[in-house]
């Protein structure tokens, strides 16, 4: 496994967090690094996932109106019309 350098720039704050958790956990910084960089893959991976299993239902059940992304204000606003007249 070939080894790679990366440099990244951090905030004063977040780098000043990562020396104290390295001091405390005992861990080099580039340990805390990959080990945040993992968890941080596998919750993407999860994601992804959700997004995929969900994906054939996505746009199944349609009202039939095409415009209501273009349009939902102005139902908004009547709605509240409506509700106001009622009273």
């Amino acid at each position: 496994m070939s080894v790679q350098i990366t440099t990244a720039r951090l905030p004063a704050d977040t780098r000043n967090k990562l020396l104290v958790l390295s001091r405390l956990k005992r861990k080099t910084k580039s340990d805390i690094i990959k080990e945040s960089l993992d968890m941080y893959y596998d919750y993407e991976e999860k994601e992804i996932a959700s997004f995929t299993v969900g994906e054939p239902y996505f746009g199944k059940y349609s009202s039939g109106d095409h415009d209501r992304s273009v349009t939902y204000k102005q139902r908004i606003k009547e709605k509240l019309r409506a509700k106001l007249n009622t009273n």
